[in-house]
């Protein structure tokens, strides 16, 4: 039976790509989870809208070869955003690992410039765009990619916000509970 995709059971999904693809990971009251365990998952993050317009109309297989090339980009995004203004060698070495299987092109056509995306197989291009999409953070504001402040949390997020003090994943889940926190240890104090 072939992969199917299902309900994204993710806590948080509107980041860019290559947050997104960290994100497959998450930690819940329920304990760890991994989006990418397992070929329907695989399936579900691929019909995601976000990863669905990075893709546009290219035709990737939802297999193992494109499962293991997205688990081997997510390692190197995680070492590599451990400290992005510098990396280390080893961080360094596992992007441009996975960005060696593909290329950004530029052509003139009747109408105009266009740019190209070329992988070796269908299956390198969500981790190749993944990688990419990191590359364009970098550039723009590497200081606003952070990881979520909660002790318990995984989740990474792109600050956005207009003065870039934003410090979990999400209000909702993360913010609210360290509130709660801090204000029951002013009632306790008093």
């Amino acid at each position: 039976m072939p992969p199917t995709a299902g309900a994204d059971p993710r806590p948080l999904t509107d980041e860019p790509l290559c947050i997104d693809l960290l994100n497959t990971r998450w930690i819940d009251a329920a304990g760890r989870h991994d989006l990418l365990d397992s070929l329907d998952g695989l399936a579900t993050w691929l019909a995601g809208p976000l990863v669905a317009r990075a893709l546009g109309d290219a035709a990737v297989p939802v297999d193992h070869a494109t499962l293991e090339r997205l688990l081997q980009a997510r390692t190197a995004l995680d070492r590599a955003i451990a400290n992005p203004r510098h990396p280390d060698a080893a961080a360094v070495d596992a992007l441009n690992a996975v960005l060696a299987h593909g290329h950004r092109g530029h052509r003139l056509t009747p109408d105009g410039p266009d740019t190209f995306v070329e992988v070796e197989v269908p299956s390198w291009l969500p981790a190749w765009r993944a990688a990419e999409d990191y590359l364009r953070l970098l550039a723009d504001r590497p200081e606003r990619i952070r990881s979520c402040t909660n002790s318990e949390c995984i989740l990474h997020f792109y600050d956005v916000s207009k003065n870039g003090t934003r410090r979990w994943c999400s209000m909702a889940g993360c913010g609210n509970r360290a509130k709660a926190q801090r204000h029951y240890a002013r009632q306790k104090k008093a």
